[in-house]
């Protein structure tokens, strides 16, 4: 269970074994690499959110604008300083780095979406742009935080090799190959075919080791998987899955994925969703998500470990329920299964991240183990892949 009060799990830790999960989370370079706070919507005022519906409601009947408005409305506001959670949240994480996200799916949303990246970076003075390890670095010893562009979707770039270069010039540092479905790099994974990368998804990985940016298979199928990691001449990751062998799910990867990923010198980040990691997502806990933390240590070791959470959402409740009922199944989700109201019990905001070191001290992981799972391996691979 948790303490709703300050947001403790209950792990039944000693007051000594507290003491040194506070301290190692103090200490440690935390990254999460599927970040969509650090609001939630425990975490939004309730007469923000009504605000916000009144606003929207005109959209009702055009899905796809009318779900994504609330967060763009939510941001717009944070940036103004009009939701003040939004610095507490992140500060009160201890996270020091994590993604802020460009959505490439049309050449609109390149443009708009840039913009709205670039607002944060613009508004928040402790908030800097992480091209180079060392930003994330100093950004930890100044008490600021570091945000690093990623994408998941590749759709605007249609096959347009050149606009990648316009990107990484931009700050964009990791890039997800697919999503869900087929697009021009290769198959993802609800594709039935699991067809693998295309002839042009090969050119697409060799430009990006070639820019210095980081190869992403988090949505990618799996054979698409298999042939990122055998044609990168980087290390690849997987910034937010699960273990299939713990949950099987199409999210989650096998273990074949895990240690092709880890053979690359990638990283495998476990995400924080309620549906993806455990039959029931009324009661998926922190516990559950170690889980697939704790098998992929005993399958590849403690280098190829990460986080990334991809939940809670910097969005409203009602909102979700809309987007899961109207939006998901296009996107590629079956009915019913896909992000919606339910968190993890022990994360359902991101100021309760300590969860994650307090967890991995229960488990009996050295402080070194910790460091690296926090975010000491991701750091690696930044270090050999950013240019």
């Amino acid at each position: 269970m948790i303490n709703k009060t300050v947001g403790l799990y209950d792990f039944q830790l000693t007051e000594q074994e507290e003491e040194r999960a506070q301290r190692l989370h103090d200490d440690s370079i935390i990254i999460d690499l599927l970040f969509q706070g650090p609001l939630s919507p425990a975490a939004i005022p309730v007469d923000i959110s009504e605000r916000v519906r009144e606003w929207c409601e005109p959209y009702r009947d055009e899905p796809m604008t009318y779900s994504r408005m609330p967060s763009k409305f939510i941001l717009r506001m944070s940036a103004r300083g009009e939701i003040p959670q939004f610095k507490e949240e992140w500060f009160q994480s201890g996270i020091t780095a994590a993604n802020r996200q460009l959505s490439l799916v049309s050449q609109e949303s390149i443009i708009s979406s840039m913009a709205e990246v670039q607002q944060q970076f613009d508004s928040f003075e402790w908030l800097v742009k992480a091209v180079r390890v060392d930003d994330i670095k100093e950004a930890k010893q100044k008490n600021l935080k570091a945000g690093i562009v990623t994408s998941q979707e590749t759709n605007g770039l249609g096959t347009n090799l050149e606009m990648l270069e316009s990107l990484y010039d931009f700050g964009l540092r990791i890039l997800q190959l697919t999503y869900n479905t087929q697009n021009y790099i290769g198959a993802g994974c609800a594709e039935q075919s699991n067809a693998g990368l295309t002839n042009f998804g090969v050119r697409f990985v060799d430009k990006l080791n070639e820019l210095g940016i980081v190869v992403d298979t988090g949505h990618c199928g799996k054979q698409t998987t298999l042939d990122a990691c055998r044609h990168s001449k980087a290390p690849v990751i997987a910034s937010h899955t699960g273990a299939e062998a713990i949950f099987e799910h199409m999210r989650c990867k096998s273990d074949e994925e895990i240690k092709a990923i880890a053979a690359t010198g990638g990283v495998i980040g476990v995400f924080a969703m309620p549906w993806f990691i455990h039959d029931d997502p009324n009661q998926s806990t922190i516990n559950h998500v170690i889980d697939h933390i704790d098998h992929i240590v005993n399958l590849v070791g403690i280098n190829h470990v990460g986080i990334g959470t991809d939940w809670p959402m910097s969005d409203v409740e009602w909102s979700l329920v809309y987007f899961k009922e109207h939006v998901a199944p296009k996107l590629g989700f079956a009915k019913g299964n896909g992000p919606s109201t339910e968190t993890i019990i022990g994360l359902e905001r991101y100021s309760y991240f300590i969860n994650f070191t307090r967890g991995l001290v229960k488990r009996g992981y050295t402080d070194e183990e910790i460091g690296k799972i926090l975010g000491g391996n991701w750091l690696r691979v930044f270090a050999e892949v950013w240019k």
